[in-house]
């Protein structure tokens, strides 16, 4: 049985039982799925520790193998224009759907007092995170280390990338014996790290089951009632991303067969929508990328880490959608040049967010204030911070095939033959 088979039956099984538990009140399973979750963040704990080694690892051999710093920059180039893109394609999806289907309008001035009352706190506490936040000149600067261990021990993976590639360039312009030394060193955590993560890979299906039963038995559908056009709205915005924007990429310039790809790459998709974290799933879209796809290693180290910190689709798509929905309720008319600003501030702000659980709630802030929505930024999110949790499970998974999609990209642009039974000549 694929992992990805496994992973979806957990994830199934533990919405199911989560939801008897929650829709028939069986108090002691409740409290026993509320026990039980700590073995689903053992999980994300134990694959998350594999990130830093791994990434530095692999995005250091990768650098160090393109030999060309000409090649880097190239590669990096059409890697920094691939995701902004497609992130700006993501919001003006969000943008349409929002103008289009409306689904402020579906909310009532009761719905509305009930959920600013019962999620008032939360909204507060990322608004206090937002204040404390760097500002656009202190998130610039502090992309450069100025100490890599402090960088990785804090999980900056930003700032470690940079790190790293600047080490990696180095590194092929030193005497070769010297070079090949290092290379063999990072070489052997690297495969050490791939090791560690197909051993972790065998709890996912078990891990999964736990954290959906406790997402679902102590929230329930309940949080959608008032808020399932909204909703809606962001999830078929995701689904027309990712099945209609990266299909497209794949088979217009990857040249690929897309329903191939998606069924090669199922397994980060799923375990991305049960983790609600780019990060703690990147250690498996590597080894997707390279095992089943056929990414070479040089490609997929450079892309994917910087990926699962820069490109955010997913997370972009949701904010536009969002701001629009915060606007409607209060009855505010957003521009088009409001909606402009939204595009570009939403496509930078998304660059910023961390790949880790709900940061796209605290970069909608941002988004809000741009528009000068200001007064309405504590209210909006207490509407909407219920139902973040489904939300962030979906966008993580768009946001991570979105990486996946374009390593597949980089790679056919750099005339790497991919798995050949995936090509869309010829293909089933």
């Amino acid at each position: 049985m694929q992992l990805y088979t496994k992973i979806l039956i957990g994830l199934v099984g533990g919405a199911v039982m989560g939801g008897v538990a929650q829709g028939l009140q069986i108090e002691w399973l409740i409290s026993m799925f509320s026990s039980l979750e700590p073995i689903g963040t053992a999980f994300i704990n134990l694959i998350t520790m594999i990130v830093i080694p791994l990434v530095v690892a692999s995005l250091l051999v990768g650098t160090a193998s393109l030999g060309d710093l000409r090649k880097l920059g190239r590669i990096g180039g059409k890697t920094l224009a691939y995701y902004m893109s497609t992130t700006a394609v993501a919001v003006t999806i969000g943008l349409g759907l929002a103008n289009v289907l409306k689904p402020g309008g579906s909310v009532s001035e009761a719905t509305r007092d009930d959920l600013a009352a019962r999620y008032g706190g939360g909204a507060l506490e990322r608004m206090n995170i937002a204040d404390n936040a760097p500002g656009w000149v202190e998130t610039l600067m502090g992309i450069i280390p100025r100490n890599p261990v402090q960088a990785a021990a804090n999980m900056d993976l930003l700032s470690l990338i940079f790190f790293t590639i600047c080490f990696g360039a180095a590194l092929t312009v030193i005497r070769a014996d010297r070079r090949d030394a290092v290379l063999n060193f990072f070489h052997g955590i690297n495969d050490a790290s791939m090791a560690l993560i197909n051993w972790i890979m065998e709890l996912a299906p078990y891990a999964v089951f736990f954290l959906i039963a406790a997402v679902v038995s102590n929230f329930g559908l309940d949080l959608l009632q008032g808020l399932v056009m909204y909703t809606g709205v962001v999830a078929l915005g995701l689904l027309l991303h990712a099945f209609g924007t990266y299909a497209l990429v794949l088979r217009f310039l990857g040249r690929l067969n897309p329903l191939r790809f998606y069924k090669r790459i199922a397994a980060v998709p799923l375990l991305a929508f049960s983790t609600s974290s780019s990060n703690a799933t990147l250690p498996l879209t590597i080894e997707t990328s390279k095992e089943k796809i056929g990414v070479s290693d040089e490609v997929a180290s450079f892309v994917l880490p910087l990926g699962a910190t820069i490109n955010m689709d997913g997370t972009a798509l949701y904010q536009a959608v969002a701001v629009m929905f915060i606007a409607q309720i209060y009855g505010i008319d957003l521009t088009l040049a409001d909606q402009l600003i939204v595009v570009l501030t939403a496509t930078l702000a998304s660059v910023g967010a961390a790949g880790v659980p709900s940061a796209g709630i605290i970069t909608l802030i941002i988004v809000l204030n741009s528009v000068g929505m200001a007064e309405h930024v504590q209210a909006g999110i207490a509407l909407i911070l219920g139902v973040d949790r489904i939300l962030d499970m979906l966008r993580t998974s768009v946001n991570v095939t979105g990486d996946l999609t374009c390593s597949a990209f980089i790679a056919r642009t750099e005339g790497e033959t991919l798995m050949p039974e995936l090509a869309a000549r010829g293909a089933d």
